[in-house]
């Protein structure tokens, strides 16, 4: 199983602004415009710590999930959400053919836990032996910082802003799952009730 971000979170979509604010209650941040290139990767940081503790896509973006094998015949859980649209489905043989699968032949059953990849006939089409499934899905709850839910969004500044107070130590760019802040783990656990790809694992 492979899982690509296909596009990126715009720059402009980050709450620079925003972060500023919460850093000068924080810590007494001067704004002074020169930092704001290192803002922006400490938000995207945070972001990705949160994505990957929760399964959850915070801000829209495309990806392509690549399977050998489906786990159910007629129904496949999604690695992430939400997923908003399954954009392609398309099966690739040993040899290279690929084949671009008819839209009628499945639907996307929409979750905010476990989107699912769900045939419309009897089963899913069939996977070839030494081929692949390439899907293309959309994700995310929204393109803007105003779509996130609350809770997640302010747990995404406040562990940006950890990483920003802790910069000087060496460790901090590679925190762990497990070190997450207490504040920022309690604002999360809600969103962490499902083990991704069917229960065979956690993103």
């Amino acid at each position: 199983m492979m899982l690509v971000e296909q596009t990126t979170v715009p720059g402009t979509a980050l709450p620079v602004a925003q972060f500023k604010d919460h850093l000068r209650l924080g810590t007494g941040f001067a704004d002074d415009g020169v930092q704001d290139t290192v803002l922006k990767a400490y938000l995207r940081a945070a972001m990705a710590a949160i994505e990957a503790r929760t399964g959850k896509i915070l801000l829209s973006r495309s990806f392509t999930w690549t399977l050998t094998a489906w786990r159910d015949l007629a129904t496949q859980a999604l690695p992430v959400a939400p997923v908003s649209q399954i954009s392609s489905l398309s099966i690739t043989d040993r040899l290279g053919g690929s084949e671009l699968i008819a839209t009628s032949r499945y639907v996307l059953e929409a979750d905010m836990h476990r989107p699912r990849l769900v045939s419309t006939g009897i089963c899913l089409p069939a996977i070839p032996v030494g081929g692949q499934v390439i899907i293309g899905f959309e994700a995310g709850f929204g393109p803007t910082w105003s779509d996130m839910p609350a809770d997640l969004a302010q747990a995404v500044l406040m562990l940006a802003a950890s990483f920003y107070e802790n910069r000087s130590d060496s460790g901090t760019g590679t925190m762990g799952q497990s070190q997450l802040p207490s504040a920022v783990a309690a604002l999360i656990q809600r969103y962490r009730t499902v083990r991704l790809f069917g229960g065979g694992g956690a993103r």
